[in-house]
């Protein structure tokens, strides 16, 4: 018989059987579909830059996990990434450049006194300040001068730490040396309280010692590791950020907490921490502007419009009108005087104001756009566009009885919305509709929605993609990913462990963020995707184990035997970076659709790799032809990849095909 071309439909599609999808792919990871054939992902490198602080990360660049990126160039120059963990907040001056601890302070408690005990042989410290409110994993930096204690210098005791929680009014944490004698309470020192951290993953408080870390933190009112909860039953959230620049500086919001401003020093190389932005409190800088009386205390996001630059806060208190609360209102929107982030108070003289949408029970997301900004709650899509006075932003529903995985699901490309829903996926463009997905099936059946606010999408421009990463079933961390190529309409999947992804244009590459520290997600580490061809989190790096297999095909709906005697390879490596880069090509034959790839009873057919009949074959940039010998009713081609340096596209192989029997 004639060479047959194994040329498949691109993408890959998992709706129904392996069979019954016949001529197109079935399975893949790490490998995208470019210009209609598969090839493999480029590799990722980490950023060389490391926390400015005088306490270092265990292990990696940054203390946490992040969850938010923003990426802006100040009027000076300066290639500024923001950047929030669960732990702190960073902002990192330029590529490789230093993380600068921007977390702002909470309280500060001035000359304490009898302030610190140790124990002979410990590096523990134990702090006594009434009425601390900090919890277990807070940062706190000691001012101490005196002399040492217990045998402890001051030095040890001085600088940044992180708290170990015993109770209300006492915390430790772990000094540079050990005391050589039992002392204290002694001492008089200055603490400086960073705002509380966060969870890592969402918690389900279940009573007693519920809540993250041991302890809990609901409204603002926290318990530490050992004390009661103050809910019992009630989910605890993990830490998400919101983040935009009001000009060259940053208006920034942990979700369900205050906002905080952070300003651009006149002296570039000076990062100083955020500030909190609370009613009375001078705006740094101003000399003598305050944010007015009714300025946001929480919110779930934050966002400054491009439209005459208003800053909106949405899921918000609202101490205004008739229905006035100081608590917090999940359905309330709320935005300032346009240029004036520090006026809330609606007046005839001002375009202050406030909407409170009606569907849903609260604000989930919220994305700017061309010419609106939507809003999601969990169970509509707004669109809330600028009219000018005397309405200011108009609202109306584009789609009702929808649903949205978590904040940070949403992506934007050529002035189309795509978001993951809690069932489907969706697209917008001027009205909502689902958006068709060959992978379905494939991801809702192993998704932990339990986890979904960890769910994150992001552009990868180059390529035309929007990535979306979430949890599997039994993964309580991002570990999947699905990727929808919105030029060539197909779609593709895999596994990688990241924790948020931002492509900006003032970066060559796309970044993502990864969790370094496995064993306490203390720390973690930037990278930039699409860089070399391997996989940078370790040191040396490592190859990355790429691949994608065709579904079944055979000849005459299967009514016969295949034999396959000559594979003639049709493969590019451009963009390998060794000698003689290599693939393998192998041939999974089976008798029907409920065996299992490589079960034969021919007696000519060798065992490789672990699969009775499957033959696997390496194929290098000059192999012209590849002599093989395996027989099946249906067999799946498949080309991977698992060596250092490796870069390939597939294109058309041809195999000798032919029938064979039905014995």
């Amino acid at each position: 018989m004639p060479l047959k071309k194994l040329q498949f439909r691109p993408g890959v599609n998992r709706e129904s059987t392996t069979l019954a999808n016949e001529g197109g792919w079935y399975d893949c990871d790490k490998i995208r579909f470019r210009s209609g054939y598969p090839e493999k992902l480029g590799g990722w490198a980490q950023d060389t830059g490391t926390a400015q602080a005088t306490l270092q990360p265990p292990s990696g660049s940054y203390w946490g996990v992040c969850r938010s990126m923003w990426n802006w160039v100040t009027l000076a120059g300066n290639n500024l990434l923001g950047l929030g963990t669960n732990l702190k907040f960073y902002i990192q001056n330029g590529p490789g450049g230093q993380f600068f601890d921007v977390t702002p302070i909470r309280e500060t408690a001035t000359a304490v006194t009898n302030a610190f005990a140790v124990s002979s042989g410990s590096n523990i410290v134990t702090v006594t300040d009434s009425g601390h409110g900090a919890q277990t994993g807070d940062f706190v930096t000691v001012t101490y001068v005196g002399g040492a204690i217990g045998g402890m210098p001051a030095s040890a005791i001085a600088g940044e730490h992180q708290i170990t929680y015993i109770s209300t009014s006492q915390y430790s944490f772990v000094a540079t040396s050990s005391a050589t004698s039992n002392a204290g309470p002694t001492g008089t020192a200055t603490f400086a309280y960073q705002i509380t951290t966060g969870l890592v993953v969402y918690t389900v408080a279940s009573g007693w010692g519920a809540g993250g870390w041991g302890g809990s933190n609901v409204g603002g009112s926290s318990t530490g590791w050992g004390e009661a909860a103050t809910t019992g039953g009630v989910g605890q959230q993990l830490r998400l950020w919101s983040q935009s620049n009001y000009g060259e500086d940053l208006i920034f919001n942990p979700r369900g907490g205050a906002l905080y401003y952070w300003a651009v020093n006149a002296n570039p190389t000076v990062f100083d921490r955020g500030t909190i932005i609370k009613a009375g409190d001078f705006i740094p800088g101003s000399g003598s502007i305050t944010y007015d009386s009714t300025t946001p205390s929480v919110a779930n996001i934050v966002m400054v419009s491009d439209a005459s630059r208003f800053v909106i806060c949405f899921g918000t208190n609202d101490p205004t009108g008739v229905y006035a609360t100081t608590a917090q209102d999940p359905l309330q929107i709320r935005w300032s005087q346009q240029e004036e982030f520090y006026t809330w108070t609606p007046a005839v003289t001002n375009q202050a104001g406030d909407y409170r949408l009606s569907r849903g029970s609260e604000i989930v997301a919220a994305q700017q756009t061309r010419q609106e900004i939507l809003v999601w709650t969990d169970a509509a899509v707004y669109s809330m566009q600028y009219l000018g006075p005397p309405y200011v932003w108009g609202f109306q529903i584009m789609g009702d009885n929808i649903s949205i995985a978590g904040p940070n699901v949403v992506s934007v490309a050529n002035n189309i919305t795509y978001w993951m829903g809690a069932d489907k996926f969706y697209m917008y463009s001027g009205r909502v509709e689902t958006l068709p997905c060959a992978l379905r099936q494939y991801v809702y059946d192993d998704i932990n929605m339990v986890q979904s606010y960890q769910f994150f999408s992001g552009t990868n421009e180059g390529y035309n993609e929007i990535w979306w990463f979430y949890c599997s079933a039994n993964s309580n961390t991002v570990d999947k990913y699905v990727v929808f190529n919105y030029l060539e309409q197909t779609w593709y999947y895999g596994t990688m462990e990241r924790t948020y992804w931002l492509d900006s244009p003032l970066r060559e590459q796309p970044m993502a963020t990864f969790i370094t520290d496995v064993e306490t997600a203390n720390a973690g580490a930037l990278l930039y995707h699409e860089t070399g061809n391997d996989d940078g989190t370790t040191t040396p790096a490592s190859p990355i184990d790429a691949y994608v297999q065709s579904a079944d095909f055979d000849i005459d709906d299967g009514h016969d035997f295949s034999l396959v005697t000559r594979i003639i390879p049709d493969i590019t490596f451009n963009g390998s970076n060794v000698n003689q880069p290599t693939v393998t090509f192998t041939v999974r034959p089976r008798q029907n659709p409920g065996a299992n790839y490589g079960q034969s009873n021919d007696p000519d057919v060798v065992s490789k790799d672990n699969y009775v009949g499957q033959r696997t074959y390496n194929v290098q940039q000059f192999t012209q032809y590849v002599y093989v010998r395996v027989r099946g009713r249906q067999m799946a081609f498949r080309v991977g990849s698992t060596d250092l340096g490796v870069a390939w596209q597939l294109g058309a192989p041809r195999i000798d095909l032919r029938k064979d029997g039905r014995r």
